[in-house]
């Protein structure tokens, strides 16, 4: 492709589905999880980071909140939203530690009323250009109901929208938020974007030998589970998501392949020209 042609992703016409998107791929060098409040990656993608911790995966964990509007019917009555930040704060650490996850963001805007800014877009931006994460892992932003008995916390529908306008254009674009460049980062182009709790996810994780971790870490969020115990719900979700995969126990995702590296374009090629030739 000629440098001054159009990459496929600016055009949505030419957007295509690709077959390597759906298989369970390597864990990357390194990876972002960017989400509203403590305890939401545990919930969710806590399998994956630990499995990709222990392939060596260098992760960064972006609270956008710091989770202190988190109270429930267990809070103390003389519990204050600082001593909350502060309490759910460490209790994230404590869970990034057991997953091996070494970096933890905080942005602490505020908890319950989360807004798509710019300001908020410009951090994350921030943040993407700084780590340079080969993958970014957020939320869905697009489903608001779940069964019939959950509705999506409007700040996890918010946290995956800017995640992912941080993303694209935001993140590689030179003369998006141009004020960080006198910071002096320079555009960062993210490989692939996975998003979970989507109605369209075709790739599956097996994180049958990462269950364990997965809950251990979700149970550091002491403040958020007092004396409930997670684990039978927590395998009965990894056990659903790996149905459709053929798994034990699974994340499920939707992958957005951004950029592909030479050896994923060179397999691409390879099974097109396969094709062509027994057709």
């Amino acid at each position: 492709m000629a440098d001054n042609q159009l990459n496929d992703q600016a055009i949505p016409e030419r957007a295509v589905k690709k077959a390597e998107a759906l298989k369970e791929p390597p864990a990357p060098k390194t990876a972002m999880s960017i989400h509203a409040h403590p305890d939401d990656q545990e919930f969710t993608v806590a399998g994956t980071l630990a499995k990709w911790a222990r392939a060596g995966c260098e992760i960064v964990t972006v609270c956008i909140t710091s989770g202190d509007a988190g109270s429930n019917e267990k809070t103390h009555p003389n519990m204050t939203k600082l001593t909350l930040a502060r309490i759910r704060e460490e209790e994230q650490r404590n869970a990034c530690s057991v997953l091996g996850v070494k970096h933890v963001e905080f942005l602490h805007y505020s908890d319950g009323t989360l807004q798509p800014t710019l300001e908020l877009r410009r951090d994350l931006t921030r943040l993407i250009r700084q780590y340079k994460p080969e993958v970014v892992i957020c939320g869905d932003p697009t489903v608001r109901f779940y069964g019939n008995s959950y509705m999506n916390h409007p700040d996890h529908r918010i946290a995956g929208d800017v995640a992912l306008d941080a993303v694209f254009p935001s993140a590689g674009t030179r003369f998006i938020f141009p004020e960080l460049l006198i910071e002096g980062l320079e555009p960062h182009e993210v490989r692939k974007v996975f998003i979970h709790g989507s109605e369209k996810g075709e790739t599956y994780i097996d994180i049958s030998q990462v269950m364990d971790v997965k809950v251990a870490a979700l149970k550091e969020h002491k403040s958020q589970l007092h004396d409930w115990d997670p684990t039978e719900m927590m395998r009965e979700w990894a056990k659903d998501e790996g149905k459709e995969g053929g798994l034990e126990a699974a994340e499920s995702f939707r992958v957005m392949i951004l950029k592909e590296d030479e050896k994923e374009k060179g397999s691409e090629k390879e099974k097109a020209e396969a094709k062509e030739a027994t057709a």
